[in-house]
């Protein structure tokens, strides 16, 4: 039984070999490797490094655009070793950028092509350890990856009982992988893992899932997330086949072609399909538009707790043979598992896919927990549709007296790298890790979150975004008087703004030769609009893309202690100026009133 991350692939070798353990799409041709070359340039890999002078706790960072059979050769090469692993989000900011690298001390770089090259090689300059950079992507007069595989493969001689007395001194218990989440201090937050973490979650989903040897797998979500990467080290386990998808607008197309057992993904994804199909609604008359709204209608019907009375199967068998086959031919045909993580799940696109017999399945957890805390599963006793699921093995959950929700076991992380001080604040003395969630049990199994104690929060896309970072850098402009960000559970981040109402005026008369006294007619001004765009625009540059704002609205009033939106510290009262705004903030995120105006 694997103790240690490396582990899986000796087990895979012996249990569950195949020809396409890992298959990626080059030049419109599907590329399989299969188990034993996946161990011989794992392999290679570390013996490459080794000559190269890396030794157990140096930190190599990953930072690609996709998922691809490269970075579990390398990932695995570097945990055979030893060498932390530090993945890294390609789409954060280059001051994020400086931040890793300077913090992790990262000494080498793998990146998957030539626009990321692009993007990070001057950021070298500005660290002390850095050596060199190697792609994936052949680049010519750059270093590529394979060329540490051709060191390995000169040196196998030299290093390969060295290999095998370095693996066996690895405990479970060892610092294995560093991951930056975002801090509320305006800068990342690195969790350390185990390889007890990691295989813990890996070997107890692995039990709750369907997918087993004679499967396969599409893989898009980014490896460098913890989520993806412990169902990656999960389907390898199992012996199951992982097919990455070539990008995220690839996807429907990956499916089909592929038609895989089952993939994971975020809330957003599957959010989209249901949209298309209200989208498809508008464009039908007569009989069609009648059969799909009494499709929906009987979808909306699922039980909560799948136990169906025979009347409903008969409806459901109707309506999957009228509207909800095409659906799943959409997602390829076969798919027995969707697990779903990273945020909450509407309800109505939960029983939809249900409904139409494409089983999901939502989990919840977090990067310092490896990530898995709970998880719906079959039998379908131990899954309640609206719940993230009943406790998984080995993990202890209790709800704090204020709601929030603790977690004790061997997945909690080893704690925040070089922060101390941060670690005891959510890890207390007796070992619970305090998630910063409130939540409550359903009939004492199922969970439900309910609620974010802190501030920060997630999209829709599982991204965790620091709103206070964002609006003290926004405010800077000389345009905007008060600000708050906005997204919990959304695609994308957006503001509510209310502006400097002198400033602006004399702007407008000064640069425009108009007078409005009336706010709620300046504030819908197409001038007025341009220019908080620009000025949206010119903050976004600094941020990363999950904390870029997409959509603003303009509001007329100004926000005070006396009107409530400040309290007495002039902190945000955020969940007074939700309620206040709700309608202009539901406007924002509903796509038929957005394509209406």
């Amino acid at each position: 039984m694997p103790t240690r991350i490396f582990d899986i692939l000796d087990f895979i070798l012996e249990n569950h070999p195949r020809d396409d353990a890992f298959a990626f799409k080059r030049n419109g041709n599907w590329e399989k490797f299969s188990t034993e070359k996946y161990a011989e340039l794992a392999n290679l890999v570390s013996i490459g490094l080794l000559e190269m002078g890396f030794r157990k706790s140096d930190r190599i960072a990953t930072v690609s655009i996709n998922n691809r059979p490269e970075w579990n050769f390398v990932d695995m090469g570097m945990s055979q070793i030893g060498v932390v692993h530090v993945p890294v989000y390609p789409t954060i900011s280059r001051r994020d950028y400086q931040y890793i690298f300077n913090e992790a001390e990262i000494k080498l770089i793998f990146i998957s092509d030539e626009m990321l090259y692009r993007k990070i090689h001057p950021i070298i300059s500005e660290t002390d350890k850095i050596k060199d950079i190697y792609t994936f992507d052949r680049i010519k007069g750059i270093n590529n990856w394979y060329e540490i595989v051709k060191l390995g493969r000169e040196k196998k001689n030299k290093f390969q009982e060295k290999l095998k007395e370095i693996k066996q001194n690895i405990k479970p218990e060892d610092f294995a992988t560093l991951l930056y989440t975002s801090g509320t201090t305006g800068f990342p937050k690195g969790v350390m893992l185990s390889h007890r973490n990691i295989i813990s979650n890996t070997l107890t989903s692995s039990k709750l899932q369907p997918l087993g040897p004679n499967h396969k797998v599409l893989s898009f979500l980014p490896l460098c997330h913890i989520f993806e990467r412990t169902s990656n080290y999960q389907f390898q386990y199992s012996g199951t086949g992982i097919y990455y998808a070539e990008n995220f607008r690839t996807i429907p197309e990956n499916l089909c072609e592929t038609n895989v057992d089952g993939f994971t993904t975020v809330p957003r994804l599957l959010e989209k399909v249901y949209l298309a199909i209200l989208n498809q609604r508008s464009n039908l008359k007569g009989i069609k538009k009648k059969i799909l709204d009494w499709s929906l209608q009987v979808a909306g019907h699922y039980p909560l707790n799948h136990k169906q009375k025979v009347s409903y199967k008969l409806k459901r068998k109707i309506a999957g043979i009228l509207v909800f086959r095409k659906l799943r031919k959409a997602f390829g045909g076969k798919v027995r598992f969707i697990g779903c993580g990273g945020a909450s799940l509407q309800t109505s696109v939960e029983k939809v896919l249900w409904a139409a017999g494409i089983p999901v399945f939502q989990g919840y957890g977090l990067t310092e927990t490896s990530p898995l805390i709970t998880l719906n599963h079959y039998p379908l006793e131990k899954s309640r549709i609206g719940t993230v699921g009943p406790v998984i093995n080995e993990v202890q959950v209790k709800i704090a007296g204020d709601g929030e929700i603790l977690c004790k076991g061997p997945n909690v992380m080893l704690g925040y790298y070089k922060n101390p001080e941060l670690t005891k604040k959510v890890i207390d003395k007796n070992g619970w890790f305090h998630t910063g969630d409130i939540g409550k049990f359903h009939n004492g199994n199922f969970l439900k979150i309910t609620g974010r104690k802190k501030e920060l929060f997630k999209t829709s896309y599982g991204k965790y975004v620091a709103p206070q970072v964002i609006e003290n850098h926004v405010k800077e402009s000389k345009f905007i008087e008060q600000l708050m960000v906005i997204g919990e559970g959304e695609r994308f981040v957006s503001a509510i703004i209310s502006p400097n109402f002198d400033v602006l005026s004399k702007w407008l008369e000064t640069n425009h030769k108009m007078k409005i006294p009336n706010r709620n007619k300046l504030i819908k001004h197409p001038l007025v609009n341009a220019r908080f765009k620009e000025e949206i625009n010119k903050c976004n540059q600094s941020l990363g893309m999950p904390e870029q704002i997409k959509q603003f609205i303009l509001v007329s009033e100004e926000w005070s202690i006396h009107t409530s939106e400040l309290s007495p510290t002039l902190k945000l009262r955020r969940h007074f100026i939700l309620n206040k705004y709700k309608k202009l903030i539901k406007n924002i995120y509903n796509p038929v009133n957005k394509s209406r105006n």
